[in-house]
C-alpha cells in the first residue's frame, strides 16, 4: 500500500469545505484505481489530507486529481499548493 499526505498550511477553512462536499470528494478520490482510505484533518495550522491506495500510481493520481478539483470547485478559498509527501505503508493495523 501507498499513502500520500497533503498539508495545506494556513487554510483550516478547507477542512470545513471538504466536509460540506463530502459526497463529491468521496466520488472523486474513491473513484481512483486502488483506493483504500481517505482522511481529512482539521489542524490549528491548516488542513491535511491522507489518502491510501493499493499502489503508488493511485497515490500519485490523487495528487493531480485533488489539485484540479480544488482549483475548479473551491477557487474562493485560494488554496495554495500543499506540501506533499508520499511513501509505502510498511505497518498498519
Amino acid at each position: 500500500m501507498h499513502a500520500v499526505i497533503r498539508a495545506y498550511s494556513g487554510n483550516a477553512e478547507l477542512a470545513d469545505a471538504l466536509v460540506e462536499r463530502a459526497d463529491e470528494v468521496r466520488q472523486l478520490i474513491g473513484g481512483i484505481s486502488g483506493f483504500k482510505a481517505y482522511y481529512v484533518l482539521k489542524l490549528a495550522e491548516g488542513t491535511s489530507t491522507v489518502s491510501v491506495f493499493e499502489n503508488a500510481e493511485g497515490a500519485e493520481e490523487s495528487n493531480r486529481t485533488a489539485a484540479a478539483w480544488l482549483a475548479e470547485n473551491l477557487p474562493d478559498l485560494k488554496v495554495q499548493a500543499p506540501y506533499v509527501t508520499a511513501g509505502e505503508v510498511v505497518l498498519g493495523f
